[in-house]
């Protein structure tokens, strides 16, 4: 063992045994460890002795304090951090695989799906931590680890940390600041303050090296890559590879820019821009990949009980394992809808596969007898039809919770997927002590997903009969909270509404403040509110405790909107999308905002993109009158206006008297330009309880009638 390792083993020996070195960088010598309080194996970082006399524990710990809140499927988080002695240490997951750095100096130049794959991952990864306000500063291709061939990247605040202390000290003892390959120039320059865009120039020189083969500058010192980096063009990589799509070309040169102002606004667009020449274009079908199998369709439980009406049960047991599969950050989730919508079908898991798009299904059945409970599930692979995993559970009813835990941790192994501390902790936490709370809390998510305003009624008063029995029920008082806040928006605007989604969402938090639902219900209730900042600082927390909360990213984007904070919506409708890529609803709602931005191109490409969308779910869901109304405004605005105002008449004979119907029936007729009908929806729409005004003022669909006095009329009405 080294010097540093006898001395470092010594004094953590009570935490961590440190079993050898696996790495050395300019920052930090790296020791595979073993974690004894969490029997884990662990990455443990020692910054060099010199680097942690300058920069002093204080400042180090404050840095990477704020790395430490970030959690996403593609960083690796940290677990702890520390002084030793007179080190500084920080800890990470022990990721098993190869950095990228290690399969391009294997492979050398990598095939454009893969790099094109990589850069999504990364790029997702940027934004998460930019939108928290953290930038890497040291992104290349040392830091980005392939577990199972999935991107995740590590490091996180380290580099600020000692940059920010130690930079003069570096510079004499003739160690880098970071990597001239892949430093902005702004970074380069040795600018203090700076934001995503330095990341952003770091990931394309990334996917530069990645399909050229080489760094777009190289030298041989870090002065000479410099000189040419403040004074050369980025050359063209289709001079060293021919096969470079020109779209990919173009991408990557923005992302290279010398002016930060000149590139990409964001990590995502210049994923985006690597996929297609359109700006928001339909995403390319998932290409095969060594992350494939970590994509999961659950199927309705069949219910094998001798009662029919222990439906709700089955189906309830189902959707909480969905949920419960949700919170792990690296599985991609076929959406309740999707799955739900195959109820009764017989079609052949391959077959299921290929319509929701993923590598495995879950199928069970549920036996409720008294207070007996059999529960069957079996995972398969889509591609052979092989079991990958199946058990039978045989216990009491108060046993449910256990059985769902253990069935999405089985699922998580199955799949190879490695469960964080606060993912496990989030799958085994009981939502309630109280069976019979929780079968009343099953019975109003039946009727709530039913998207009608008796269904949401009922589904109120079934979550309110739960806490009755159980009044520390969290997640029954964020169903209030969102039973009166969609009450109020679409169905009865009365101040009652208002009081009880406030009401219940504050209640849902204080009884768990670690609860993402509670969080998204609480945002969704202040948009309403008006209490707009609060509102934003609700969304972001509820999407970091589960960033995979499809609620809380749509939920945002229409508080955005609502508050004429245009660009914020689009964003926020574009990770609504990337979460629940099955939704119809982001991906129409979004082309309202881009339209007022003036950005008409990808308003039409997104209104195309969401139409494939929605007549995918409606070949499952043929009476959904949302999605037939939302669909005939898409079909309006790519010209097709018979066909709109064909589904608009097949949603309005489903729901003639629904308000939420009439008054998106009313932007269809405006976007037509009938007028008349239009305002007369609209009229009836309010009469029938539409009281949401906000909405009104900043929807461009109803611009056609804006300018008629009897829209003022009706606006003072609500």
């Amino acid at each position: 063992m080294s010097d540093l390792l006898d001395r470092f083993h010594d004094i953590v020996a009570d935490r961590y045994r440190v079993e050898r070195e696996i790495g050395r960088g300019g920052m930090a010598t790296v020791f595979l460890a073993h974690d004894l309080r969490h029997l884990r194996p662990v990455a443990l970082k020692v910054l060099h002795p010199q680097l942690a006399v300058s920069l002093g524990p204080g400042r180090f710990l404050r840095e990477i304090q704020i790395a430490a809140g970030l959690q996403h499927p593609h960083i690796v988080p940290l677990y702890d951090s520390g002084r030793a002695g007179d080190l500084l240490y920080y800890v990470m997951p022990y990721v098993a695989g190869e950095s990228l750095r290690q399969r391009m100096d294997r492979e050398g130049r990598l095939p454009l799906d893969d790099a094109c794959r990589i850069v999504r991952s990364v790029a997702a990864a940027l934004d998460y931590a930019h939108r928290h306000g953290v930038v890497h500063r040291d992104i290349k291709p040392e830091n980005v680890m392939l577990h199972e061939g999935e991107p995740m990247v590590t490091d996180f605040g380290i580099a600020k940390a000692v940059r920010a202390a130690v930079a003069e000290r570096l510079t004499q003892a003739g160690m880098a600041m970071g990597t001239p390959h892949y430093m902005s120039p702004e970074q380069a320059a040795g600018e203090a303050e700076l934001d995503g865009r330095a990341d952003i120039y770091s990931l394309g020189a990334m996917c530069y090296e990645m399909l050229a083969g080489t760094p777009p500058f190289t030298g041989g010192t870090m002065q000479a890559v410099m000189a040419r980096l403040f004074t050369e063009p980025v050359p063209p990589m289709a001079s060293r590879r021919d096969d470079i799509p020109e779209w990919v070309e173009q991408g990557v040169r923005k992302a290279l820019a010398k002016d930060p102002a000149a590139r990409w606004a964001t990590a995502t667009q210049f994923a985006r821009a690597l996929e297609s020449p359109v700006g928001i274009a339909t995403p390319p079908e998932p290409r095969a990949s060594a992350s494939a199998g970590q994509s999961i369709a659950v199927l309705p439980f069949v219910n094998m009980s001798a009662d029919p009406d222990n439906e709700y049960f089955t189906d309830g047991v189902a959707e909480e394992i969905i949920n419960a599969l949700t919170r792990i950050r690296a599985l991609r989730v076929a959406s309740r809808t999707s799955t739900f919508a195959l109820k009764g079908q017989c079609d052949d898991i391959g077959e299921i596969g290929r319509k929701l798009k993923v590598a495995t299904v879950l199928e069970g059945s549920v036996r409720k007898a008294g207070n007996r409970l059999r529960v069957t599930a079996q995972l398969v692979s889509v591609a052979d039809g092989f079991h990958l995993w199946s058990e039978r559970y045989d216990r009491q009813l108060e046993d449910v919770f256990a059985i769902q835990d253990e069935i999405a941790e089985s699922i998580a192994r199955a799949l190879r997927v490695v469960l964080s501390e606060d993912e496990r902790r989030a799958i085994e936490k009981p939502p309630t002590e109280y069976v019979e709370a929780y079968e009343y809390y099953l019975r109003g998510r039946q009727f709530f997903h039913q998207f009608r305003r008796n269904g949401i009624q009922f589904a109120r008063r079934m979550f309110e009969r739960a806490i009755e029995i159980d009044p520390g029920y969290a997640l029954a008082y964020s169903g209030v909270a969102d039973c009166c806040s969609f009450l109020y928006m679409y169905w009865d605007g009365s101040r009652a509404n208002l009081e009880g989604a406030d009401a219940a969402s504050r209640r849902a938090l204080e009884l768990d403040a670690d609860l993402a639902e509670a969080h998204a219900s609480r945002g969704f209730a202040l948009a309403l509110l008006r209490r707009y900042a609060e509102a934003r600082a609700e969304f972001e927390t509820a999407i970091r405790l589960n960033p995979n909360l499809y609620e809380a990213h749509y939920l945002y984007a229409r508080a955005c909107f609502q508050e004429g904070r245009a660009e914020e919506a689009v964003r926020h409708y574009e990770d609504a999308a990337r979460v629940c890529p099955e939704d119809y609803q982001a991906v129409l709602l979004m082309a309202t905002p881009l339209s007022s931005l003036g950005r008409s191109d990808d308003a039409a490409a997104a209104l195309r993109r969401g139409l494939q969308v929605v007549e995918r779910h409606l070949d499952l869901n043929p009476d959904d009158a949302r999605a037939l109304y939302l669909g005939a405004g898409a079909l309006v605005g790519c010209g097709d206006r018979e066909r709109a105002l064909e589904w608009a008449e097949r949603a309005r004979a489903i729901d003639p008297d629904d308000s939420s119907v009439l008054y998106n029936i009313a932007c269809v007729y405006s976007l037509a330009g009938m007028i008349e009908e239009s305002i007369r929806c609209l009229d009836r729409a309010i009469q029938n309880g539409f009281g949401h005004r906000e909405w009104l003022e900043h929807d461009s669909d109803l611009d056609a009638i804006r300018g008629d006095s009897r829209f003022q009329m009706l606006l003072q009405k609500l």
